[in-house]
């Protein structure tokens, strides 16, 4: 999924704070996250992937019951499946998980280091850019109806005047509905507005 600048800003941060790599899903609804991304080695996710470790990764269980931000240390004695164990063979040894945002839409975030316990100031980092990037992507869904089915038509290749004509309003009322869903969804041009929309599974 596309994110903003400042989305992209944050997530090099986050790839300083975490030298051994983390994972993002933000704004989590019914298991799927609008937006994912992670720096972890390809094998751990294709382990943790295989071994089903989502189901007992004490991490993500913690992190759907609260919100704030705890070290993996804290939750070891829960780990009857041994995630943080097995993790620690692919070089992830100390870690923070974040979370934020109602159920509904809770945004999650791990982070990992191979050498020490991420120190207060670090997690206190971590907690905040992970709020930053819950806010920066939350979802446009306020966007009108109306607002939906003009995207909609310029996705599927109508010019202005053919859509304008399709839906039985003004060009200049169209272009007015296209403006306000970029302002909504802080898309610079209409080509961005469209893939924010379909990111966000309003189109």
């Amino acid at each position: 999924m596309s994110v903003t600048l400042g989305a992209d800003f944050e997530f090099r941060q986050l790839g300083y704070l975490a030298p051994a790599g983390y994972l993002v899903a933000l704004h989590i609804r019914f298991t799927t996250p609008l937006i994912a991304r992670h720096s972890y080695d390809p094998a751990w996710i294709e382990r943790y992937s295989e071994r089903g470790y989502l189901m007992t990764d004490p991490a993500t269980l913690w992190a759907f019951a609260n919100t704030g931000s705890i070290r993996w240390s804290d939750l070891a004695e829960s780990d009857p499946a041994g995630v943080f164990t097995d993790a620690r063979s692919f070089g992830l040894a100390y870690g923070v998980t974040c979370s934020h945002g109602p159920l509904r839409s809770r945004s999650i975030g791990s982070f990992a280091r191979g050498d020490r316990e991420f120190a207060e100031d670090e997690i206190a980092r971590l907690h905040d850019t992970m709020l930053r990037l819950h806010e920066l992507t939350a979802p446009a869904e306020d966007l009108t109806e109306a607002q939906i089915i003009a995207l909609r038509c310029i996705a599927n290749g109508d010019r202005h005047a053919a859509a304008a004509e399709k839906l039985g309003i003004s060009e200049s009322a169209l272009k007015a509905r296209i403006l306000g869903a970029r302002v909504k969804l802080g898309a610079r041009t209409t080509a961005e507005a469209i893939r924010r929309a379909k990111d966000f599974r309003l189109l």
